[in-house]
């Protein structure tokens, strides 16, 4: 079996090393002797190139970089990435490309960054004078189906962990959140929430990068995406993750949240 997948504009919203999201997808595949194709998604790319993938990627960018991203991923090629998340096509989109894929965005300087309205939310940036929402989380994951089946998968209680750096705060409308937070400021330091999920898309402001450090959610997103594609039950091989378990362990240790690897 083979994927294609996806990574939105790397020469423009890698910020924050996700890349290291690619390459955690690229490596447990391999792992499992699965054939990837990695297709750099950016301004010179087609709307048939949306077309083709299977798994979707997305980072983080400062609002300039948003700008030029939301002027490109118009027209023709944002009818077909919208028709591929709302047809199910999985991805995982951290920090700034929720904010692109919500209703709109509002910088603390400059006109509002209009958005894809693929989820129902809204990002907004508090002031210059306001404080960044800057260091490690950790949340429950609760969005269904997707905690569910994580959980039926590992047999633990699903908690993500991730770092955060960011400036504007989202609010959720008609969508699920990701989870619940149990340590740090989620998506606005108000409501408790982190991240939301739609369809078989994850968005979240947990990076670091986000699956490395959560296996689980890499394996889902593999999984899903080839059930989507062969339109069967896929069942992916273990994995040795004894090196990632005891690092999650120990960030759970210096976070002070109990046992909960």
């Amino acid at each position: 079996m083979e994927l294609t997948i996806g990574w939105l504009y790397p020469s423009l919203m890698s910020t924050y090393g996700d890349r290291g999201n690619v390459i955690c997808l690229q490596q447990r595949s391999c792992w499992r002797r699965l054939e990837i194709k990695i297709v750099r998604l950016d301004l010179n790319s087609s709307a048939r190139d949306f077309q083709d993938i299977d798994l979707f990627v997305g980072g983080g960018a400062q609002d300039r970089q948003q700008e030029i991203v939301m002027r490109d991923l118009k027209g023709e090629k944002a009818q077909i990435f919208r028709d591929k998340i709302e047809s199910g096509t999985p991805g995982v989109f951290t920090c700034g490309s929720p904010q692109l894929l919500g209703h709109y965005y509002e910088p603390a300087y400059g006109e509002r960054i209009e958005g894809l309205g693929i989820f129902d939310l809204v990002s907004k940036h508090p002031g210059k004078n306001s404080q960044r929402c800057i260091g490690n989380i950790a949340f429950r994951l609760t969005a269904s189906p997707l905690a569910q089946m994580v959980q039926a998968r590992t047999g633990e209680p699903p908690i993500v962990i991730g770092f955060e750096n960011h400036g504007g705060r989202t609010y959720l409308g008609n969508v699920q959140p990701l989870g619940r937070v149990i340590v740090g400021n989620g998506n606005n330091q108000e409501d408790g929430y982190e991240g939301a999920f739609y369809g078989n898309a994850i968005a979240t402001y947990a990076h670091g990068p986000l699956l490395p450090k959560n296996p689980f959610l890499a394996d889902w997103l593999i999984e899903t995406a080839l059930e989507l594609k062969y339109q069967k039950t896929v069942q992916l091989s273990p994995l040795q993750d004894n090196l990632a378990q005891k690092a999650r362990k120990a960030m759970f240790k210096r976070l002070e949240v109990g046992n909960l690897a």
